[in-house]
């Protein structure tokens, strides 16, 4: 009885140990993304937010604009840095890319109270499509 019990500690011990490696790897890929999304939200509001206040003054427009892309930067640069690591330049845009369309059709439908067409759909198709042929390993 206690070989069993022995041998079910080291299996309990791998078995800690490979989900531990298994979630710190999962972290190495999903940061990068969860950084990118939220650097979207604030790119999609320092280029469109401003589209709700058309009478507001360019000037101010732009300040408060560039107000909002500092925090941009401040997700978009680290999530970069860290995506770098699992993640070459191409996929790295590519995420981006992919983000920016959700973000913004959320963004679009739901604070500027624009309607999502049909064919703003089949182009995301195809841009997926070119996600396919960018991860791909030829």
């Amino acid at each position: 009885m206690g070989d069993m019990l022995k041998i079910f500690s080291v299996n309990c011990d791998i078995n800690s140990f490979l989900l531990l490696y298994n979630l710190i790897v999962m972290i190495k890929y999903i940061t990068p993304i969860i950084l990118l999304t939220i650097s979207n939200i604030f790119m999609t509001f320092a280029w469109y937010g401003h589209l709700r206040f058309k009478a507001a003054p360019i000037v101010l427009v732009v300040l408060v604009s560039w107000g909002i892309a500092f925090f941009e930067y401040c997700f978009q640069v680290p999530a970069n840095r860290i995506g770098s690591f699992v993640y070459n330049a191409a996929q790295l845009k590519t995420i981006q890319e992919v983000i920016t369309l959700i973000v913004f059709s959320f963004f679009s439908v739901l604070y500027l109270k624009e309607q999502f067409k049909w064919n703003y759909l089949v182009g995301f198709f195809f841009i997926i499509l070119a996600v396919f042929f960018i991860f791909k390993k030829w």
